[in-house]
């Protein structure tokens, strides 16, 4: 049995040996690309060929590793790669320990050089100047719905979307204290205080609620103020060493953020696309129904429509409208240059591939 082990492990060796000297050349031939693509102007980002090195990856494999498995080892592959000839710059609402802090990790890995801002007019503002190479900015919640400063943002930013990732939403409640029976005030952002009011009422019905710019300013403040507590991730619970008092404490277990990743490009096609759209439309009866036409004439599934004041003109709206498929398809094309018809304006956020 140890000679068996001893040979196994020999066998082992010999393949890690193999392994470091492929992933080496690997290296080797990405720093080549991000090279040529630094000289043609070309984002080192790019979530379609991504999605579709991961896609055939998982194809190929058969096992024991699970296709879960081959994804985690490649995505943290990929996250370090990407910074092999330059950081990227990564801007996110932040501050540290928000969940745009953790979806921007998840996406871009440790690698990346993170900017955080006040607000979320400071991500599209870095990206835009080219202060940061992508932006990261959460835009809708299965529970509480849309992000509208991030929507409003886009009717007046040039930037496109170019990916998008879905994170599922756990909140803690955290406090200096070691009871919550000292509590006296809870701090935290309006969206996780409204995805944890049923919560709240029943444990809490007296306490005084305050509402903060993000769930780490909350925990901030509490790190800094006896006998409060704040509803945040676990993330800044151990940034800011907070004691969590209580944990997933959402009302629905199906709690998730959509979050979107900002650039200046727009990814070639996978196959598994969405494409977002900003249009304002003319003042008659039925005018939004004649323009959603054209997309159920083609089959072209709706995934959300959500109307923003334009804050122009008085009782005129903007129309932000997503869609599956990707904007030069044959189908999606005809209906957006119907839909460009019948519209005052109409401007294509970006195609892009779709989440998981």
């Amino acid at each position: 049995m140890k000679n068996e082990i001893t040979k196994l492990r020999k066998e082992i060796d010999a393949f890690d040996t193999k392994i470091i000297s492929l992933l080496n050349q690997r290296a080797k031939r990405t720093m080549r690309i991000a090279n040529l693509k630094e000289g043609l102007n070309l984002p080192i980002y790019d979530p379609a060929r991504e999605q579709l090195l991961l896609k055939n990856l998982k194809r190929l494999n058969q096992g024991p590793l699970s296709n879960h498995d081959i994804e985690s080892i490649m995505t943290t592959v990929l996250h370090i790669y990407r910074n092999l000839v330059r950081q990227l710059k990564i801007a996110y609402f932040g501050p540290e320990g928000t969940f745009t802090h953790l979806a921007a990790l998840e996406n871009f890995g440790d690698k990346a050089e993170y900017l955080p801002t006040k607000n979320i007019e400071g991500v599209f503002h870095l990206v835009e100047k080219e202060k940061a190479d992508f932006g990261v900015v959460p835009v809708e919640n299965s529970l509480e719905g849309v992000v509208t400063h991030t929507l409003d943002m886009f009717s007046k930013s040039e930037l496109t979307i170019i990916a998008e990732a879905v994170l599922d939403v756990h909140h803690y409640l955290v406090s200096k204290e070691k009871n919550s029976k000292n509590i006296t005030t809870i701090f935290s952002h309006p969206q996780p205080l409204a995805q944890c009011k049923n919560y709240l009422r029943e444990r809490f019905p007296n306490i005084s609620i305050v509402e903060t710019d993000s769930t780490s300013a909350a925990a901030i403040k509490v790190k800094k103020t006896p006998h409060t507590a704040a509803i945040t991730s676990l993330m800044a619970a151990k940034l800011y060493q907070l004691t969590i008092l209580d944990e997933k404490i959402e009302d629905s277990v199906f709690n998730a953020t959509r979050f979107l990743i900002i650039g200046k490009s727009i990814p070639a096609p996978t196959g598994n696309d969405k494409t977002s759209v900003l249009f304002s439309i003319k003042d008659k009866v039925g005018a939004l129904h004649e323009l959603l036409v054209p997309f159920m004439r083609r089959g072209i599934n709706l995934t959300k429509i959500e109307s923003r004041p334009s804050k122009t003109t008085p009782w005129k709206y903007l129309f932000f409208l997503d869609f599956e498929g990707y904007y030069t398809d044959t189908a999606v094309k005809e209906a957006l240059d119907e839909l460009a018809q019948l519209t005052l304006h109409m401007k294509i956020l970006g195609s892009y591939p779709r989440g998981e």
